[in-house]
């Protein structure tokens, strides 16, 4: 029966994909030459005075002036991006229901910054940094749909739109909309990303200026994995609808919001540019954060047992935790360009912050738990940047002036020796305060309150690239001292007790990632592999020791080139290890040592087709769930999807 009502939902799928295929197709064929209305002169004298826009005046831009352009492409790279983040995911290990958090299988994809954070970094996966934010210039207007169905009862949507109202004045909107029911219980997730952008330069671009004002929710339903590992793993038919599962929180919530707002602009001091230039620029990012989680049973119930899963509580229900955050920082400085010898640049900034709470606790041992964290931090530095013949450089150093001890140096060289070969070089050494979860927590729960005075954690990072017809590799040495993470320190394994600890010793992680297409004739075959290794006396940070992606896949053109086809096999696997637990009380991973995952392949079929602007895409994904057993895990109490088929397209519109 479970067959049967499956097949027919693959034929409705299907169905509804082909009707939504042939509109589209109907209006991609040729039509038939009209006979010209004009005589020969006067077409061509109007073809003179038409402007035609090229794509490279569809440029997006990134907070560092990088420029690229809007690609509407089909390729193998833009079918990893087909999903939840917009991006390739290599290296993350999402959650059983689109929305969620994901598990962390490179450690190296962690971006570095000297200054405190408000934490929860399991509820920041989706969050748009003011960093991700792009600016646009376009010659036209430009929209470009996403649409994707999801995992159970939901839609996962993101509208862009852009536009010049002025050669140099532009304005874009985005919002991103996801809604999934999720197939286990309590496992519902809702969010939406709401962006707006502005960029403006001066005709002699004496004066440039990108903003952005950005509004995000992120709610996730959170049922703490489920209670007995027996019933998924040994495969019995009566646990096939995820429902029938045992879940420890039947009613509990997490909630994230947040709303930014930035700018970066510059002013060119002298009238007119020439090979001595003098400019003044300043930057702006006022955040403000709102955490809350709520659990109105406290109590789970385990078979006939009742547990506490997160320890005691202060109260008998309802339990309410909230948390508040706010940052303002400002960037000052001075740059001196130089055509000859680079830019020179002179800062200093004031970093402010609150995270905080409405109470004071004080514990039966006499602890005072204090209701906020109050930063206040000035820093000053330098910034160079080179760039001459084939190579490009830029140097950063800042240090606090202010009490606490906080200090940043990141060195990158780039060398273009021509279009097939680059390589790139960069040394990170930081300096870095906790983020501020680490030394305050209030909760309903007992054991989920402390304070601490942590010590900065030191970091050092070389890493290196390169880009070759041959081979792409990336190699990361890093050296980690002071290092914080949590811990569950509950004495039972059905309960989670996390509290934050720093490890006193060094640990030592290498990365190196290794990439290769091959192509032959219509198929390619692209390959990425990752090794790790970490050195270390205590298993604090743990990784798999490979992690590999392999894609098998066939492209062509089809009626009259109207068409273009791409269709394939992804495999994804890692090596087994002590993955890291999530908590959704914290929204943080936690490091255990109880059970393995990992060490099962992840099969996906695709089919993705192009015609003229638009791009739809077709998927079954983990389609061997039912083949290779139960073993296929997430996290410890967490499995990872089950078999399903999705579609969705990519619609591009220029006027």
């Amino acid at each position: 029966m479970h067959s049967l009502l499956n097949q027919l939902r693959l034929m409705r799928i299907l169905f509804q994909l082909y009707l939504l295929m042939v509109p589209v197709l109907l209006f991609s064929q040729e039509k038939p030459q009209e006979k010209p209305s004009l005589r020969r002169d006067e077409s061509e004298e109007t073809a003179k005075k038409e402007k035609v826009a090229t794509i490279d005046m569809y440029r997006i831009i990134s907070l560092e002036r990088d420029t690229t352009y809007i690609d509407t492409s089909l390729t193998i790279q833009r079918e990893y991006s087909h999903n939840y983040l917009r991006r390739d995911t290599f290296g993350l290990l999402a959650f059983p229901n689109e929305g969620q958090t994901y598990n962390t299988l490179q450690y190296s994809l962690s971006d570095f910054s000297p200054y405190p954070e408000m934490g929860l970094k399991g509820k920041h996966f989706s969050f748009m940094e003011a960093g991700t934010i792009r600016y646009a210039s376009v010659a036209t207007p430009v929209t470009e749909l996403f649409f994707k169905s999801i995992i159970s009862k939901g839609q996962l949507v993101d509208s862009y739109f852009t536009l010049n109202i002025h050669p140099r004045l532009n304005f874009s909107l985005a919002y991103k909309g996801m809604r999934s029911e999720g197939k286990y219980i309590n496992h519902f997730a809702n969010s939406g990303h709401f962006r707006f952008t502005t960029s403006y330069s001066t005709k002699n671009l004496r004066y440039v200026a990108n903003a952005h004002y950005v509004s995000q929710d992120i709610l996730n339903e959170e049922n703490g994995g489920i209670t007995t590992l027996n019933d998924f793993e040994s495969g019995d038919p009566n646990f096939s609808n995820r429902q029938s599962l045992e879940v420890y929180l039947t009613d509990a919530e997490s909630f994230l919001k947040g709303k930014r707002f930035f700018i970066d602009h510059s002013f060119r001091v002298n009238p007119t540019k020439g090979n001595n230039n003098l400019y003044v620029n300043h930057q702006f990012n006022y955040e403000n954060k709102f955490f809350e989680y709520k659990q109105p049973t406290i109590a789970s119930t385990v078979g006939s047992t009742t547990v506490n899963r997160f320890g005691d509580a202060f109260v008998s229900s309802d339990l309410k935790d909230q948390i508040h955050y706010n940052k303002m920082y400002n960037k000052a400085g001075v740059i001196y360009e130089n055509t000859t010898l680079g830019n020179f640049q002179f800062f200093v900034d004031d970093f402010r912050s609150n995270f905080y709470y409405y109470k004071i606790l004080v514990q039966q041992d006499g602890t005072v738990i204090p209701a906020s964290i109050s930063r206040n931090i000035n820093a000053a530095g330098g910034q160079y940047d080179y760039q001459k013949k084939k190579w490009t450089g830029k140097f950063i150093y800042s240090r606090s002036l202010s009490n606490q001890s906080l200090s940043h140096l990141d060195a990158k060289m780039r060398l273009d020796w021509n279009e097939d070969f680059q390589f790139d070089f960069q040394y990170q050494n930081l300096n870095k305060l906790p983020s501020d979860n680490y030394n305050l927590y209030q909760s309903g729960f007992v054991e989920y309150n402390w304070v601490n005075d942590f010590k900065n954690e030191k970091i050092n990072r070389l890493a290196a690239t390169a880009q070759t017809p041959w081979l792409n590799a990336s190699l990361n040495l890093i050296t980690l001292d002071d290092h914080l993470y949590f811990e569950n320190v509950a004495a039972s394994s059905a309960q989670q007790i996390i509290a934050p600890n720093q490890y006193g010793k060094t640990i030592n992680y290498l990365s190196l990632k290794l990439n290769k297409e091959i192509k032959f004739g219509n198929f390619g075959f692209d390959n990425t592999l990752l090794y790790q290794k970490v050195e270390q006396q205590d298993a604090i940070l743990n990784v798999p020791e490979l992690v590999t992606r392999n894609t098998l896949y066939y492209t062509n053109y089809f009626f009259k080139k109207a068409l273009f086809i791409q269709t394939g096999i992804v495999l994804n696997y890692f090596t087994k290890y002590y993955a890291n637990d999530y908590n959704g009380v914290t929204g943080e991973f936690f490091v255990q040592n109880q059970k393995q995952i990992g060490n099962y392949p992840n099969l996906d079929f695709f089919i993705n087709a192009k015609i003229q602007r638009t791009r739809i895409f077709i998927k079954a994904e983990h389609f061997n769930s039912s083949l290779t057993g139960n073993n296929f895990f997430s996290a410890p109490n967490t499995p990872f999807r089950d078999m399903a088929i999705r579609f969705g397209l990519v619609w591009n519109f220029f006027n």
